[in-house]
């Protein structure tokens, strides 16, 4: 009979490195495929269900299909992990292909419409984080395990941009796909997925060292459910309640927010007392691995959200201003912002070779000051930039983080025991993963704040003067920002949606024409929107910092074991031996 589990019954040939390297390439480039897909063609998907997504009752429906899947993924990377250092990493690395698969089928099979439709493209969005935080807990042990130390920095750099490559092309092929029809948008990652499974069980075997524990079940629970509702306060906090822009103070906000807090902190409690702990606290006495997980967090937290800001600057105000319509601007602001990804291509797999050769410390530390500086940029620029220096300031960010990523993965990957390694890929890839949603939450929060302070005066005063009774001016004046927000986001134009075609109809042709021009919104809130975005960068800048004085604290270069470690008077990582990791 035909075994898929071939693991244990061939012995890895000496290009099994490079084997390894591109299946894991493979899955990292789908699962960046899928996600830079679905939020491009994110207006038709929900046409093609057939629900408004600017309507009030909407808006947390757009939030968990763009936001659900990295949650999920963040609440199961160590989880994951950790059963991969248990039962095999190549084996939980494979039964996320298989769910990732399983997903995208259902994903395009999609069959409710209206709200059920919604709910089960977050279902179904959710089974594939699942298969993807499987994919991704294991992948970058599996690369440490099957590559040496010294080539290790470039195999992880390849990984890296191998993902960034899915995403550049999930923006063109979400753009085209979309006009297609909607469930094209799914259907694409489905011969990835399965060619991906079926070579993975066939290709792939475990080197790494197995540790049989018990499951730390009271752990993983508490964690899982600390983080979620954390995550979930997040998501929800950044939504208007009633009058109020943001729902920070409401009642359930604060249950998840202090929820979540409190099971984490019992969660830090029970691992200290338990046998067999989930989350490995030894690994973070190795300062390396310490240093580079919250490098990592930090990194996401500058820069997650940063795309979304950027996805409105461009289609709402400058794609708009410079001749294109609402309905193409998703597709435009994905081309417009390739540069940054020419950079981070170019310099990914360029800064994983050095680092082997040079350590890590030197180009993360640079890297995330570099980035800094382009926040800095950034602020500089007016709303209606010229392409060419916007262009120069995104293949600036795009080389700097590239010059950060496949370093510090090298480097906290490294620094691990080899029976720990798919524990300690999940908690990093987990500390990434809580700083994308966090982003998200802090981001939209202060530029909603920024909105709010400048942008009642700015719409009223725009309506009144075109003819809009004062009534309706104020109203929507003072409608919340978070609506103007998605609807720039998602290619349409707020004014159509504010306005509806009542109160057009009631007006002259030629006002009604200028209310819905693709001029007059973008000149609208560009003021506000600055305000907003010097707020949200000003973050970026000083988070980035951080970012780089803790990718300092990591050390010189330190391989666990081989006695590489930087030798220095204080810091725990000089016990490279410590039993109790």
């Amino acid at each position: 009979m035909f075994n898929l589990d071939l693991n244990k019954t061939k012995a890895p040939g000496k290009n099994y490195k490079w084997i390894a390297l591109s299946n894991t390439t493979m899955g990292g480039f789908m699962a960046a495929l899928d996600g830079s897909c679905v939020m491009i063609a994110l207006p038709a998907i929900f046409r093609g269900i057939k629900l408004d997504p600017l309507a009030s009752t909407s808006s947390a429906y757009v939030l968990w299909v763009l936001t659900g899947y990295t949650l999920i993924l963040a609440v199961l990377m160590v989880t994951l992990g950790r059963i991969g250092d248990m039962f095999g990493r190549v084996r939980m690395y494979n039964l996320g292909f298989v769910i990732f698969s399983v997903a995208s089928i259902l994903l395009s099979l999609t069959w409710s419409t209206g709200p059920a439709g919604a709910i089960e493209l977050i279902i179904f969005r959710g089974i594939q984080a699942v298969g993807g935080a499987c994919l991704f807990a294991n992948s970058a042990a599996i690369l440490t395990d099957a590559f040496p130390s010294n080539q290790r920095g470039l195999a992880l750099g390849i990984n890296q941009v191998s993902f960034i490559a899915g995403g550049l092309i999930g923006i063109i092929a979400g753009g085209l796909l979309a006009e297609v029809g909607w469930r094209w948008v799914f259907r694409v990652s489905i011969p990835v997925a399965v060619a991906g499974t079926i070579w993975a069980y066939l290709a792939l075997r475990e080197m790494g060292v197995r540790t049989r524990t018990k499951i730390d079940w009271v752990g993983n629970v508490t964690f899982a459910a600390g983080l979620a509702m954390l995550l979930i306060g997040v998501t929800y906090g950044i939504q208007s309640h009633g009058t109020s822009a943001m729902s920070w103070n409401t009642p359930f906000v604060l249950g998840m927010l202090f929820g979540g807090a409190a099971a984490l902190v019992f969660f830090m409690f029970v691992e200290r007392h338990v046998e067999e702990p989930m989350f490995k606290m030894g690994l973070f006495r190795i300062r390396a691995f310490t240093a580079g997980s919250v490098a990592a967090m930090l990194f996401s937290m500058s820069s997650g959200g940063f795309q979304f800001m950027v996805s409105i600057w461009l289609q709402g105000i400058w794609l708009p201003l410079h001749g294109y319509n609402f309905e193409v601007t998703p597709f435009w602001a994905g081309i417009f912002m390739l540069p940054q990804t020419a950079g981070f291509l170019m310099m990914g797999p360029m800064s994983g070779y050095l680092s082997d050769r040079f350590g890590s410390r030197l180009f993360t530390t640079v890297g995330m000051i570099l980035t800094a500086m382009a926040f800095g940029l950034f602020m500089l620029l007016p709303v209606n930039f010229l392409y060419w220096q916007f262009a120069l300031v995104l293949v600036f960010m795009g080389l700097a983080t590239g010059l950060f990523g496949s370093p510090n993965m090298s480097a906290v990957m490294n620094s691990v025991p080899p029976e720990n390694r798919g524990a300690a890929s999940g908690m990093r890839a987990a500390f990434f993963n809580v700083g994308q949603p966090l982003s998200n939450g802090v981001f939209f929060s202060l530029m909603t704040v920024g909105l709010s302070a400048t942008i009642p005066a700015a719409v009223y005063a725009g309506l009144a003067q075109n003819g809009i009774s004062p009534a309706v001016a104020s109203q929507l004046a003072h409608m919340p920002p978070l609506g103007y927000i998605l609807a720039a986001l998602m290619g349409y134009n707020p004014m159509g949606n504010l306005l509806g075609s009542q109160v057009l109809s009631s007006l002259p042709a030629a006002t009604a024409q200028q209310l819905m021009s693709r001029s007059f919104f973008p000149q609208l809130i560009s003021g506000s929107f600055r305000h907003g975005l010097v707020m949200v960068l000003s973050f970026s800048v000083v988070v980035s910092l951080f970012a780089a004085w803790a990718s300092w604290l990591c050390g010189k270069r330190f391989v666990y074991g081989q006695g590489l470690q930087e030798k220095t008077k204080k810091g725990p990582a000089a016990n490279v031996t410590d039993k109790s990791v």
